[in-house]
Order: C-alpha cells, then structure tokens, then sequence
C-alpha cells in the first residue's frame, strides 16, 4: 500500500495564515504545529521572568527582549514562538516588521506536559543547529530554571536553579534572577 507522502511547509505558507486567526502555530521542519493557550500559571511565570530581563536588559542596554506570540524564522521550514527571545545590540538586525529573522542570543521556553518533550528535544536541536547560544527551560512542575549554553555539539547544562536559590547566565552576564519570585 502507497503512504501519502507529507509535504514540508515552508516560511512563505505559513505567513499566509490570517493575522485574525487567533491561534498559536509553529512550522517544526515543515510540519505546522498548533500549540493551544497556556495555562494561568505558565503566563504568570512569564510576566515575572519578563519583569527581572526586562530591568536588567534596559538598565544595562543590552538588547531586546520579546515575548510570545513572535515568530523567530530560523529556516524556510522552521518558525518558533518561544515565551522569551533576547537579542544583543549585536544582533538587532535580525528583528524585522513582523518577526525576527535568525537566532536570538538568548531563548526561554516554559515548559508544559503537552510542549515538554519538544522543548527539550526537537526545539534544542534547531536551536543549536541554527546558532542559539543560550537556552533556558523553566519547569512549572519540578519549580526550576535550567540554564543551558551552546557547545560544539549539543547543549551544555551549565546548572539547574531550584527555588531559594539565584539564577545567573553566561548569555546575559550579570543577571541575577531570583528563581521563587518566577513562581509567585
């Protein structure tokens, strides 16, 4: 028996969903994604975690930060929406009129029982590939923040915070992020 042979979305299709469309999709190597709504806790963990970059990002004129919905291109068949993208002044030239074309220095996912095998996995790996240096995974469940850095060859934890405890980066240096107040 023939299987149907899939075909690969590419940027250009993707784009073409109605902006009215009120739904979340990644394109994931061609294959469109529908993420449904977080939870009340996953956007509550995100405003705090926006608040503590977003003072540290101005105060020291680093970037700039965005945050979900916003498309990150990384190829013709991959657009990602993490939680919290970081662009350094270095790489300010990527963010366009309607997404950011290219690697964000910096992304944070929060994970989800329905995203958490794809944030550790698939979305890692396209990160690395396409020259993410810094990745952070925060775990609603296990109430951490893994901070993560790109090596040659895979992802590199470089430690995994727990409450009670400060979260720092080699991405954005100097940051100090007080991992209970993520979870208030």
């Amino acid at each position: 028996m023939l299987q149907p042979k899939l075909i690969k979305l590419t940027v250009r299709s993707y784009m073409s969903i109605p902006e009215g469309d009120d739904k979340r999709y990644e394109l994931i190597d061609g294959e469109l994604i529908l993420a449904p709504s977080p939870v009340t806790q996953h956007h509550r963990i995100s405003r705090n975690l926006l608040r503590a970059l977003n003072e540290f990002v101005e105060s020291q004129s680093l970037g700039e930060l965005f945050y979900a919905p916003m498309d990150v291109v990384l190829s013709d068949h991959d657009v990602f929406q993490p939680e919290i993208s970081f662009n350094s002044n270095n790489r300010l030239h990527i963010i366009g009129d309607r997404n950011i074309q290219g690697s964000p220095d910096l992304v944070i996912e929060i994970l989800s029982p329905s995203t958490k095998t794809r944030d550790r996995d698939i979305k890692l790996e396209q990160y690395l590939r396409f020259g993410v240096r810094g990745y952070w995974l925060i775990d609603p469940q296990e109430r951490t923040l893994e901070v993560l850095k790109a090596g040659d060859t895979e992802f590199e934890t470089v430690r995994v915070y727990p409450e009670r405890t400060t979260a720092m980066s080699p991405t954005l240096e100097g940051i100090q992020v007080e991992v209970d107040r993520l979870f208030e």
